[in-house]
């Protein structure tokens, strides 16, 4: 079985973000693999892990776009279990919007040749679009799954179970696949040091658009569908109105709520 993972470089949630130049891209300076993704990473792993590992033949490939520093997140891939990475760099690829991103990311999908199932995580912890997957299944031509809570693979077929806030619903698609998971899927492993020293003898492939065959001008600002025009940094807080108790403090209350339009 073949399995793309796709992992994203993002800033750390630890500090705070930053935009840079005319375009108004993310600061990615101080940046790790998002923890969103994973939980995908883990979702394919024990895929792999039920049908006897790479030992029988199962690949977890791990996919990231993004700059030189986007390498790092493959590397605790690698570190976690996946056998190889894929790292699609290019200098044209900055300031790709989720349109541009899904162009990109399937036309690397396709170069790897025949796939199994494409694993997502449920959004990246900076943009929160959740756009991609569904995009990169259209591009791909593929059956796709959202948001999956609990996902088997037999026969062939995929059956994933999909959690609302009142119910739940059970669906099934053929393979090859796109899927995105939930952070309720599973319980992401840490990379150990057997990990960690096996991991340095796993491959990391770069690739640039001219590999995959994308002309520079379908991705990047000039390809994007959406860009962002204008940014300014977030106010600081205020103090916040406080209301003494003089019995009427219920009054007040309800006066300043709906004063806020909060009534």
């Amino acid at each position: 079985m073949k399995i793309v993972v796709l992992v994203k470089h993002v800033p750390d949630a630890q500090f705070d973000r930053h935009l840079n130049g005319e375009g108004n891209t993310v600061d990615r300076d101080e940046s790790i693999l998002s923890e969103l993704d994973e939980y995908a990473l883990e979702a394919a792993l024990q895929l792999a892990e039920a049908r006897g590992g790479s030992k029988a033949g199962n690949q977890v490939i791990a996919l990231s776009m993004g700059p030189s520093g986007a390498v790092n997140a493959i590397k605790k891939t690698l570190q976690m279990g996946a056998t190889e990475g894929v790292h699609l760099t290019d200098d044209a690829l900055a300031g790709s919007d989720a349109a541009a991103t899904s162009l990109a990311l399937a036309a690397a999908v396709r170069h790897l040749g025949q796939v199994d199932l494409v694993i997502t995580g449920m959004a990246s912890t900076d943009g929160e679009t959740s756009l991609v997957p569904a995009q990169l299944a259209e591009r791909l031509g593929l059956p796709q799954v959202t948001f999956a809570s609990s996902l088997e693979v037999s026969g062939g077929r995929l059956t994933a179970r999909r959690d609302a806030d009142i119910s739940s619903e059970t669906v099934e698609a053929p393979l090859p696949a796109v899927v995105s998971v939930t952070d309720q899927i599973n319980e992401p492993r840490y990379p150990n040091f057997k990990g960690i020293i096996a991991a340095k003898r796993k491959s990391i492939t770069t690739l640039s658009l001219a590999d995959i065959g994308v002309d520079p001008a379908q991705v990047g600002h000039t390809g994007s569908w959406t860009s962002v025009l204008s940014a300014e940094e977030r106010p600081p807080r205020t103090a916040g109105t406080i209301i003494t108790d003089e019995g009427d403090a219920g009054i007040k209350l309800v006066d300043f709520l709906a004063a806020q339009k909060l009534l």
